[in-house]
């Protein structure tokens, strides 16, 4: 079942295709632009449940893209622009845009903002929640939060994608070539040692939240969620 259709209107390939990857994973039906005349055509003849777009764009900018976009449906809209000054948002927001985010982005992060306004909307979406909850821990990969005893915890996405996976996996010993494989995929182009610091960053956020799991290294091999009871207090996935 696919969860609907997005337009991608952006002029850099590269972009259009990462974003492309990681949608079609996610069961939607991609259409790509890269301009802003295209995208208009695209629109009338696709009808995309969402659209993803640049303002920088050769022809009609993203801004005249939203406008007229608007004066027809109200689809939602994310603005993507390599600029971060107040007034472009302001403006894209002004034009009907529903949010805003600014190049470099990770592609995982957009997928989460497309289903945060998606939820805002009201719009349908069939992707699966993404949640997994231990002793005062609550992971939540849909909205990119994590809770320690209730309360939100700043985490960047690569932290919490690596804490997901960990606690998803209880008790599994992950090397750290596993964890570059399966957490930082294809956006990863440094060494082992990035694992390291994230791990210690993450031990620093949770340094004594519970006596029922524990973040642990495992000398020589690599690291591991380890529960130290039954069920280690786990309450959802």
């Amino acid at each position: 079942m696919s969860a609907g259709k997005i337009m991608v209107v952006d002029d850099d390939t590269n972009i259009c295709e990462i974003l492309r990857l990681y949608l079609e994973k996610e069961d939607f039906q991609v259409v790509i632009a890269n301009t802003g005349n295209d995208a208009l055509r695209l629109f009338e003849s696709e009808r995309p449940d969402f659209v993803l777009l640049d303002i920088m764009l050769p022809g009609l900018d993203g801004w005249q893209v939203c406008r007229e976009i608007r004066k027809q449906s109200q689809c939602p809209i994310i603005m993507i622009t390599a600029k971060g000054e107040t007034f472009d948002t302001v403006l894209g927001l002004e034009l009907g845009a529903d949010d805003y985010i600014t190049k470099p982005f990770e592609s995982k992060v957009v997928v989460a903002r497309i289903r945060a306004v998606l939820r805002r909307t009201g719009q349908p979406s069939s992707m699966p929640i993404k949640e997994v909850k231990w002793d005062k821990l609550s992971i939540n990969l849909t909205n990119y939060e994590l809770r320690v005893d209730g309360k939100q915890i700043d985490t960047p996405p690569k932290e919490m994608e690596l804490i997901y996976h960990l606690a998803s996996n209880p008790n599994r010993v992950f090397t750290r070539d596993q964890l570059l494989d399966e957490v930082w995929g294809f956006d990863y182009y440094g060494d082992s040692r990035t694992v390291d610091v994230h791990i210690k960053r993450l031990r620093e956020k949770l340094e004594g939240v519970s006596d029922k799991w524990v973040l642990k290294t495992v000398w020589g091999v690599g690291y591991k969620f380890e529960v130290k009871e039954t069920d280690g207090g786990r309450s959802a996935l």
